[in-house]
């Protein structure tokens, strides 16, 4: 299983001259944990994650060092260490130069990387280009809804996922963060939805894809107002059930 065929392709980024609210906001909104930061030349730049709000000043927790400790360090960290805690926009308390992962890389390829560098998310990379996401949550779908080997790239369950993702992703009702897993024909939807009709439309538009033998909802409904979510009702019966 490579990278691509994992990863979360309708990815929400923010610019660095956005401000840490606008971030925080989004973050939540969106029930993502980090969100890749993009030049105006369409670069990816950095990455702002949850981490990056746990030193702040508006709730008490910037780094106490004593003046030794300070010394040691020098005023290059301790002046680092103030801009990450004080600043008001997305460029200076950001992570730059993200780890990144190649759309061809395997699933143990991401898992090592995520082990070694301590990191939920990666940016999935082509001719320079992020054109997607992985995170820890991909990998937990994988995971809860492949069998333990994927199948090989080119076979018909990767024609019937680029047939459902090209039917859902032209329409202004597909959800966001759209992840499509095909096993044997069985074809996984997750994502995020804000109208619960958009469900049904995406179910349908999976099922009229030629090679699909069933349909399963994973689409996680998200009121946009106050970031109060509920899982789909398949997801919710397996809940029960276990």
């Amino acid at each position: 299983m490579r990278a691509h065929q994992i990863m979360t392709r309708d990815v929400v980024t923010i610019g660095p001259e956005a401000s840490i609210v606008d971030a925080a906001t989004i973050m939540l909104t969106h029930h993502v944990s980090g969100l890749p930061v993009i030049d105006h030349d369409g670069e990816l730049i950095g990455v702002i994650s949850e981490g990056d709000f746990l030193r702040r000043v508006e709730i008490g927790t910037e780094r106490k060092r004593g003046r030794w400790l300070k010394l040691l360090l020098g005023p290059g960290q301790t002046a680092a260490d103030f801009v990450h805690e004080h600043g008001r926009k997305v460029g200076e308390i950001m992570t730059r130069h993200p780890y990144t992962v190649r759309a061809d890389a395997t699933v143990a390829d991401i898992v090592r990387a995520m082990e070694k560098y301590q990191i939920k998310r990666l940016p999935v990379m082509q001719d320079g280009r992020m054109i997607g996401i992985v995170t820890r949550k991909n990998l937990l779908q994988a995971v809860a809804t492949l069998a333990r080997e994927a199948p090989a790239e080119g076979t018909c369950d990767d024609v019937i996922r680029a047939k459902v993702i090209a039917a859902i992703d032209n329409n202004d009702w597909r959800p966001f963060g759209l992840s499509v897993l095909v096993r044997n024909g069985a074809v996984h939807l997750s994502g995020v939805i804000t109208e619960e009709r958009s469900r049904r439309a995406s179910i349908v538009a999976a099922e009229n894809v030629c090679g699909v033998k069933e349909v399963h909802d994973h689409l996680c409904w998200v009121d946009t107002m106050s970031g109060f979510y509920l899982n789909s009702p398949e997801d919710e019966h397996t809940l029960k059930s276990a």
